[in-house]
This record gives structure tokens, C-alpha cells and sequence, in this order.
């Protein structure tokens, strides 16, 4: 499963990009207004980071169907790794169809059942977003969407890729590699406690201290 980091913070993404983790991005209107940075500068800056293999998801604001295809085509000259935003709306889902023709890749957002993923695949989107927090907040469980939709695509041999989306905890990501999703979007305090659990703490402090009370004649030069 590859990991996107859900954000418009540069340094978020230069720190996971460091540690080697970083598949790709996704972003939204919301995201970049944090930033209080240009959309055109930021949109650049995560582009330049990322190089032109791994994607980047850049949301359309248009609603209609001319303005979703003409933003995005603009959208899509920023580089070969872009991938449009587009909302599971019937104007979207036709702007998807168009824009899958002229070889612009799209990823469908905004979805919160499996007849929208289905969808989004028939109309040839590269990925398609569930939205699993947003689910669990009105008592519904998200991730059985995404079981749900790996089924769909699964029996039919559809090839739009799974982003689980609104990832709110580790929890969302063990569930997501379950069930065989594709891919998992993550706020990056999510990807840092992806790291942790109490047991390699404990294992890491008593190692070093088992080290430490070695003799140092013990100790070879390049592990002081």
C-alpha cells in the first residue's frame, strides 16, 4: 500500500519525503488556505518536491461542468504527476469522462458510498477518495466502504485506484492494508504515530542502557 501525506505544509512533506515514505500528495481548497501562501506557489513548491513520478492531487473550486474541465486542464499543465480534484457530482463524474479522454488524470473526491466509487470508475477516474473519517463521525463505519468498493472494482477489473481518505488515526491505515486498498492519505501526525508503539520504546532504552554498562575496552571505536 503507498502512502500520500494529506497537506499543503511544505516542511510536512520535506520531512516525509526524507524519511523515504512519501508516495505521493493530496491537497484540498482548505489545506492551502492554511498555508496563507499563493495557491500557484504552493501547488510549485510540492510539484518540485515531489519530481514528476509521484502524484500530486489538485483540487478544482468550479462546480459546473465547462469550469471543472477548463481549470483542470490548467491544472494539469503543471506538471506530468498531477493528478485534478474533481467532486462526485453528476457535472463532475461528466467532467471525469472528458477529461479522462484527453489523458488528464483525476481523482474523484468526496465520496461516501459505493455507488459513487462505482461511478468514478465507469467514468474512467485514475483514483477515487472515500472518505472514512467523515463517515465514522455520523456512526457509520467507513472502512466498510472501502471494503465494499475493493469488492466492486475487484469483480469487475476496474483499475481506478483506492485512496482512503479523511484518515483519522493508525487504526484507518491497518484497516485500509487489510482490505487491500490501494492507497492511504494521511495528515502527517497520523504517518509520525505510524512509527510508534510503547514495546520498541521500552526495548530501544533497555538495549542502549545494556550497552552503556559495557566496559568501554568492550566497545569497538565505531560503535562509541
Amino acid at each position: 500500500m503507498k502512502f500520500f501525506l494529506d497537506t499543503a505544509n511544505i516542511e510536512e512533506i520535506k520531512k516525509a519525503n526524507d524519511w523515504g515514505l512519501l508516495d505521493g500528495v493530496t491537497t484540498n481548497p482548505t489545506l492551502v488556505a492554511k498555508t496563507g501562501k499563493p495557491f500557484l506557489k504552493v501547488a510549485e513548491e510540492i510539484i518540485k518536491i515531489l519530481g514528476p513520478e509521484r502524484p500530486v492531487s489538485l483540487e478544482v473550486v468550479a462546480t459546473d461542468y465547462n469550469g471543472m474541465v477548463n481549470q483542470a486542464r490548467e491544472l494539469a499543465k503543471l506538471g506530468p504527476n498531477v493528478a485534478v480534484k474533481i467532486p462526485m457530482t453528476p457535472e463532475g463524474i461528466k467532467a471525469v469522462k472528458t477529461l479522462t479522454k484527453e489523458g488528464i488524470k483525476t481523482n474523484v473526491t468526496l465520496v461516501f458510498s459505493p455507488m459513487q466509487a462505482l461511478l468514478a470508475a465507469k467514468a474512467g477516474a485514475t483514483y477515487v477518495s472515500p472518505f472514512v473519517g467523515r463517515l465514522d463521525d455520523i456512526s457509520m463505519e467507513g472502512m466498510k466502504l472501502i471494503e465494499e468498493i475493493v469488492a466492486i472494482y475487484s469483480a469487475y477489473g476496474f483499475t481506478t485506484k483506492i485512496i482512503v481518505a479523511s484518515v483519522r488515526h493508525p487504526e484507518h491505515v491497518r484497516q485500509a492494508a487489510l482490505l487491500g486498498a490501494d492507497i492511504a492519505t494521511v495528515p502527517f501526525g497520523v504517518l509520525e504515530k505510524l512509527f510508534k508503539h510503547p514495546l520498541t520504546d521500552i526495548g530501544l532504552e533497555r538495549f542502549l542502557k545494556d550497552w552503556n554498562s559495557l566496559p568501554e575496552d568492550f566497545k569497538p571505536k565505531f560503535l562509541k
